[in-house]
Formats: C-alpha cells, sequence, structure tokens
C-alpha cells in the first residue's frame, strides 16, 4: 500500500524558498529520490503563500519511509529546518487498491 506526505514548510523572509532550494543545491532532494522505497519527492511553491513550500513525498511503504526517518540524512535535514527557523504541516493520504 502506497502513501504520499505533503509537507508545508512555512517561514518568514523566504526562508521556506531558501530551505528548498538547499535542499536541492546540496543533493538531500537527490538522495532522498534514490532510497529504495522513494515514489516522488517534490518541491512546490503555492501561488497564494509566498512564505510556504509544499513538498509532496511519496513512499511504497511504511517500512521505506521508516527505513528514511532512522537514516542519517535526517539529521542533516532537521538542521537546515532549525537554520531557516521553519514550521512543518503534515497530511498522510493513503493510496487504497480497489479491485
Amino acid at each position: 500500500m502506497s502513501f504520499t506526505v505533503n509537507i508545508y514548510y512555512t517561514g518568514t523572509n523566504g526562508n521556506a524558498r531558501k530551505f528548498a532550494e538547499e535542499m536541492q543545491a546540496s543533493g538531500l532532494a537527490d538522495q532522498i529520490r534514490a532510497e529504495e522505497g522513494n515514489l516522488r519527492y517534490d518541491y512546490f511553491l503555492p501561488m497564494n503563500d509566498s512564505e510556504t513550500v509544499l513538498l509532496i513525498d511519496g513512499w511504497e511503504s511504511e517500512e521505506a519511509l521508516d527505513f528514511h526517518h532512522k537514516s542519517p540524512m535526517m539529521k542533516r535535514i532537521a538542521a537546515l529546518r532549525e537554520k531557516y527557523r521553519l514550521q512543518m504541516r503534515v497530511q498522510k493520504f493513503i493510496e487504497i487498491n480497489q479491485k
């Protein structure tokens, strides 16, 4: 059962966008995309909120996401969130295959 996690990063002074740009430039985003079980890892900018960035993060299973959360890169991501003083709001959507 795959699922998608939407994470809204919100800050001030353009910090959410700076965070996403640093995630891209540092290679962290590509490392996450290359992890086993990752289906999608993409940032988007909401048209009506210049201080928020939306991350759409898809995974094949809870186990794959748990492995990601235990990886050393999570400390780097947490440090970047702290650097940019971001707040997070998380939504999870589970895909249900109906046959």
